[in-house]
């Protein structure tokens, strides 16, 4: 049963990602789908402030933390909803279709790479980002070309 990794964020490129998977798997009955986002890193407000916490800093800290994750999968549920939306519509089952927030990641490639690794995937597939025309590949997804050995990985323009 072929299990294929999507890498979604709110960019055009991350649901062409799940259009082309769409496409190419909706004959296949069988397919296994994962959405996974990664999380941008904490805003400096939740740094060290230059001293080591008291437990109950931390415990305060912790809240203020926690909050702000959810706010930011709150913002990502819609996306999540969407793509779900996508693959159901050309006969993926819902119940084929995993979603994962990682939150606490400083490396957005390394990450995905791990839960492709980690959650036995077989190909990640990831749109490209048009930022800079001097490259060919943005930095997650040539990272993860490069990086992605033993797995397939297909860039979606």
């Amino acid at each position: 049963m072929p299990k294929m990794l999507i890498a979604i964020d709110d960019s055009a490129c991350a649901m062409k990602a799940v259009e082309f998977v769409a496409q190419q798997f909706s004959k296949t009955k069988d397919v296994q789908v994962g959405l996974v986002h990664v999380l941008p890193n904490l805003p400096a407000i939740f740094w060290d402030e230059g001293h080591i916490l008291s437990d109950e800093e931390k415990k305060d800290r912790q809240k203020v933390v926690n909050k702000w994750l959810d706010a930011q999968k709150v913002k990502m549920e819609p996306l999540f909803s969407k793509a779900i939306s996508i693959l159901t519509a050309t006969g993926i089952s819902e119940a084929n279709i995993a979603m994962k927030f990682v939150s606490d990641s400083t490396d957005a490639a390394a990450s995905i790479l791990e839960e492709a690794r980690d959650g036995n995937y077989q190909n990640i597939i990831i749109g490209r980002s048009h930022h800079s025309p001097k490259h060919v590949l943005g930095t997650v997804a040539g990272r993860i070309a490069n990086q992605g050995y033993g797995l397939v990985v297909t860039i979606v323009e």
